[in-house]
């Protein structure tokens, strides 16, 4: 079944199965309906001569300046091309098109002002896999994203560059392959194409979905570790948790519960009476990141199911008002606050790295190999991860704290959203490697318990990791092994071995 767009029910899930998994899009009824609606009462509000910004006046600075009817349907071609003016980096394919889905919902509350058959090309070039090229720098993230959603839209009128099928054409040659033919726009429709926060909301749904898999691996990687340093257990007992009831909190507890049950190291004396903090308090510092992802989530699902343009046009009452929604201040305080909570795994990581290959700490032979001295073990990878970590303390500062007066102080404050999410892509990114070298580490700690079995998520989680990377009984180079496990990370391997082992990680 397609995706149905109708303006108030699309989901992070749904976006990433357009983007990432080729589901086509398809208008509601209704949607249909609201759309023409909006673009009815934008004809009759022309004719009459209204003065409605960015239709029958310029725009940003330039408000002030009456235009003519004529001029008004120039302006809306010259908006487009004179916005389009990013630097960098292409972004990847499946970002756009997330971008594009996230802008298809906002048209289908029908309040943009744009025709259905403009709406439809719009969507039928992410159906049929024309996938215009946008670079990544261009959006402060105030008045949406108008250069990369203009570049975009550029593709939509036959010009600017796309892929389709594998190869990188003109605008123009991509629609005409795919069978669609360019839009030639209309009053209010360059706005309605390039004045929104799409883009970093389309980036975040797929933040997000990645940041959730890489929370539920944070979890196995924290059980391996808990599990192979014989952690005492009574910290996570859930009555302990209930009595200060924060929702991630009590998740973290339960899961390492349930992850750590059946294991036969826990469950042989070890004489210790309490861990140090990143042990004993791993359900306290890493509950915080689930509440800060279900808060980013949040977030940004309000404002996929969002009208941001401006003006905003209210058909039924027959007026417009010219206001801010597309500020997005709320997507950059997301992203910045989900860097925090990311980086937060990293930091309790990389300490569980430490104190396996720390024998003082985890009673276990020094850098986890036998022959220390001779062999230096797999001292060096914590190394790695530490550089890892340190990168994300600096990526962590506030992005949408800062602001850059633009358009001649018209556009005086800006969210600078689309830096908070470049940094937390990358902080995703070290985190995938600072977990990869946790599980690493971890495994090898486990076999040093054998006979003993860990509890039922860290020995599937250890299964699947040997199956890629040997036991480590003298030196080799690390980096490959890195790779390795950060791969099964990627690709969901560890978290299906596990969950098929103790069911979902729910976070």
């Amino acid at each position: 079944m397609p995706v149905k767009i109708d303006g108030m029910g699309l989901t992070i899930d749904d976006v990433v199965d357009v983007a990432r998994h080729g589901e086509r899009l398809e208008f509601s009824d209704d949607s249909v309906e609201r759309i023409e609606k909006c673009q009815k009462m934008i004809d009759a509000m022309v004719k009459k001569g209204e003065k409605i910004y960015g239709v029958t006046t310029g725009i940003g600075e330039l408000a002030s300046v009456i235009l003519s009817p004529e001029q008004g349907l120039e302006l809306q071609k010259k908006i487009i091309f004179s916005h389009s003016a990013s630097f960098g980096d292409d972004l990847p394919e499946e970002e756009v098109k997330a971008a594009m889905t996230a802008r298809t919902n906002t048209w289908a509350k029908g309040h943009s002002g744009l025709r259905l058959s403009t709406a439809r090309t719009y969507m039928e070039m992410v159906n049929k896999g024309v996938t215009p090229v946008v670079y990544e720098k261009g959006s402060v993230g105030c008045s949406g994203d108008l250069s990369p959603l203009s570049q975009i839209a550029e593709v939509l009128l036959g010009e600017g560059t796309a892929t389709y099928k594998g190869e990188r054409l003109g605008g123009g040659e991509a629609l005409r392959k795919a069978g669609l033919e360019p839009v030639v726009p209309t009053y209010k429709e360059g706005l309605a194409l390039i004045n929104g926060t799409q883009v970093m909301v389309g980036q975040m749904c797929l933040i997000l979905n990645d940041s959730r898999d890489l929370i539920k691996n944070g979890l196995i990687a924290s059980s391996m570790a808990l599990d192979a340093l014989h952690t005492v257990m009574k910290p996570f007992d859930e009555r302990v948790h209930a009595l200060r009831p924060h929702k991630g909190q009590i998740k973290v507890a339960g899961h390492l519960r349930n992850l750590l049950d059946g294991s036969e190291i826990l469950k042989a004396p070890s004489g210790k009476v309490q861990d140090g903090y990143s042990i004993r308090c791993t359900p306290q510092a890493f509950g915080p990141t689930i509440d800060l992802w279900h808060y980013a989530r949040e977030t940004i699902e309000i404002e996929l199911n969002s009208v941001v343009d401006n003006p905003i046009f209210f058909p039924d009452e027959m007026d417009h008002i010219g206001a801010g929604n597309f500020h997005g201040q709320p997507i950059g305080i997301a992203a910045d606050v989900l860097k925090i909570g990311m980086a937060e795994i990293c930091d309790l990581s990389e300490r569980h790295i430490n104190r396996l290959l720390n024998p003082t700490l985890s009673g276990l032979p020094a850098f986890l190999i036998e022959g220390a001295g001779m062999n230096s073990g797999m001292m060096v990878s914590q190394y790695t991860a530490a550089v890892m970590v340190s990168e994300n303390k600096v990526l962590s500062h506030p992005a949408s704290v800062d602001s850059i007066s633009v358009s001649a102080d018209q556009e005086d404050h800006v969210s600078m959203g689309p830096v908070a999410i470049r940094h937390l892509k990358e902080i995703d990114r070290n985190t995938t490697g600072v977990l990869a070298i946790e599980m690493l580490t971890a495994a090898q700690a486990l076999d040093f318990h054998r006979p003993l079995k860990p509890g039922k998520g860290p020995l599937a989680a250890r299964e699947v990791i040997r199956e890629k990377v040997d036991f480590m009984d003298d030196d080799r180079s690390l980096h490959p092994d890195i790779k390795a496990v950060a791969e099964l990370i990627s690709s969901g391997k560890v978290l299906k071995a596990v969950e098929d082992e103790v069911g979902e990680l729910t976070i």
